[in-house]
């Protein structure tokens, strides 16, 4: 009896297990769930904690073990979808972006907005000028430390915060300047909005970079924002199309197509490429989804897309939440009593920095500061790159390449070719907020090595490992390189090749089984007794008359027996 009230204590155990979701605040919600918990259940319980209605905007992203980023499919299992071994480790992120965050209905809501778009500043996503910038983050400073009081904020006080990958010390005397004289005795929720009004202007808002190359090879990102699909190249926006005029999203292998339809019923596609195939399907899965968020009139109206075209294995998904117009439909009927916000002071952010944090470069020489500068943006050009295993070629994708390279041109002469900022864009990855160290070089390098940042105990592994790695000597590590380029090169050939085989192998079986179920129904129609002329004179040659009475006559009789046979067996039992 005990041991089988212990073995069903165990089972159940098993069938629990432990979740903690990093918040937008750096906070942590941990809670069991079931096994079989579906994703739905975990993010009600978050929103029932933060006591948040306008809850489409947001969902639950995870890095699986191979360090590619995810959405939570919130119709899915939860074990499922994480791949890997309880305790499990996500975070909660807008996953859309409000058009206009001062339509949003709740102060709750426009707060956590607020702290995201505060961490694409912090983590260099949200990009824009000099004079934008010190606005921005002087709205910061009055909400969250208040008005300025020279007893309590002696001088150089913000530059104890970071609010960009990188300062200088005129951008803090210009934050330092506007707190002081523009915004006093403006309350935290007025603050926060001034700066969501100003974050949507830029053309950088909302923007979730996907790091991709195109046809020549040049490093880019992708993203979807509510407004449309953008590309960023350098400091500069090449390509923007708006929701309305993308017509089809497509992909397979690392191969990133959009079709799209401008004035004038000019088509054009663009082709880019992913580091790799997980990669490129999570962000197929992305356009798909912020497509019919942002486009469609209804939920009613979104339909199932393929990746792929017909006879062919590909990918299928379906958008399964509400759309934009409906949410805020939805958000109008909400009445209550405005929730209690707890807002948290400013204190610098736990979230990981990038490569470009540390020091002020203003403490630097002005000669040694634009070395150090230069070779910064050296290193991040060579992690862009390394996020690609193999370089991208364009000689299977001609067609696409001149429709791309067309568009490339077009769009540099283009008024949407803006630039948005006098450095290049380098993004660094947050979804998993870490310990800012004095190595931050080591970590960050480890992280972007596919494009998405690693988990806390990685990070561990990885900081203990780079101390026995640093003592190789710089010949060798140039060697190594060479070496793991050639293997990555011949990988990527052998990739390919293999892919060339399926394709041509699939093409093969489906034209076998069509000529198969076209020879039944012939068969079929000539042994029928339908009169048509064409089945007359097939029925009167020798060869049909030979296979009539000596394969297809014998085959019927076979057949008919052995189902005499079972239906007698039948009857007898």
């Amino acid at each position: 009896m005990l041991s089988r009230l212990m073995s069903s204590s165990i089972r159940s155990l098993d069938r629990e297990c432990n979740c903690t979701v990093r918040l937008l605040d750096d906070s942590e919600y941990t809670c069991t769930i079931q096994r079989d918990a579906k994703g739905q259940y975990l993010f009600d319980l978050i929103c029932h904690h933060l006591n948040l209605l306008e809850k489409d905007y947001f969902g639950i992203r995870y890095v699986d073990p191979d360090k590619q980023r995810h959405w939570l499919e919130f119709s899915k299992s939860i074990a499922k979808q994480m791949k890997s071994q309880p305790p499990f480790t996500m975070c909660l992120r807008v996953k859309f972006y409000p058009p206009d965050p001062a339509a949003l209905k709740e102060e709750i809501t426009r707060y956590l907005v607020f702290l995201q778009v505060k961490r694409d500043l912090y983590h260099g996503r949200l990009l824009c000028k000099t004079s934008d910038a010190a606005l921005l983050a002087a709205y910061i400073l009055q909400a969250e430390i208040g008005d300025y009081d020279p007893g309590k904020h002696p001088e150089g006080y913000s530059s104890k915060f970071q609010f960009f990958p990188k300062h200088s010390e005129k951008l803090e005397r210009r934050i330092a300047e506007i707190h002081k004289t523009e915004l006093i005795g403006q309350t935290p929720e007025t603050s926060e909005l001034n700066f969501l009004q100003k974050a949507q202007m830029l053309e950088t808002y909302g923007v979730d970079p996907h790091p991709c190359k195109d046809v020549s090879g040049n490093p880019a990102f992708l993203a979807f924002t509510p407004f449309g699909f953008t590309v960023l190249q350098g400091n500069r926006r090449v390509h923007f199309l708006k929701w309305d005029e993308v017509t089809k999203l497509k992909f397979e292998a690392k191969t990133f197509h959009i079709y799209a339809n401008q004035k004038e019923d000019r088509k054009i596609i663009l082709t880019y490429f992913a580091p790799t195939p997980e990669a490129c399907k999570h962000l197929w899965k992305c356009g798909v989804e912020n497509q019919a968020f942002y486009k469609l009139e209804k939920s009613s109206q979104v339909r199932t897309v393929s990746s792929s075209n017909l006879f062919f294995k590909g990918s299928r998904f379906r958008y399964s939440g509400k759309v934009a117009k409906e949410v805020m439909e939805q958000s109008a009927k909400i009445k209550r009593d405005p929730p209690e916000i707890h807002r948290a002071g400013m204190v610098p952010s736990r979230s990981c920095p990038s490569i470009t944090h540390g020091p002020r470069l203003t403490s630097v020489p002005r000669t040694r500061r634009r070395a150090v500068h230069i070779s910064i943006m050296e290193g991040l050009e060579s992690l862009r790159d390394s996020a690609h295993s193999t370089p991208v070629r364009s000689v299977s994708h001609g067609d696409s390449f001149m429709s791309s390279r067309g568009q490339m041109v077009d769009g540099s002469e283009a008024s949407t070719s803006a630039v948005i900022s006098d450095e290049a864009y380098s993004p660094s990855d947050s979804v998993l907020p870490t310990p800012v160290a004095e190595h931050g070089m080591e970590m960050a390098s480890a992280r972007h090595l596919n494009g998405a940042p690693c988990s806390i105990d990685e990070e561990k592994e990885s900081q203990a490992g780079t101390s026995k790695e640093g003592q190789g000597t710089e010949f060798s590590g140039r060697r190594g390189l060479r070496v793991g380029k050639g293997k990555q090169s011949s990988s990527s050939d052998v990739e390919e090749l293999n892919k060339f085989i399926l394709s041509v192998l699939r093409l093969f079986l489906v034209t076998i089984g069509l000529l198969f179920v076209l020879l039944l129904l012939l068969i079929m129609l000539t042994e029928s007794d339908l009169d048509i002329a064409f089945l007359r004179d097939i029925r009167k040659t020798p060869e049909f008359q030979q296979f009539h009475f000596e394969y297809f006559c014998p085959l019927r009789r076979w057949f008919a027996c052995k189902l005499r046979w079972m239906g007698g067996f039948l009857i007898s039992k």
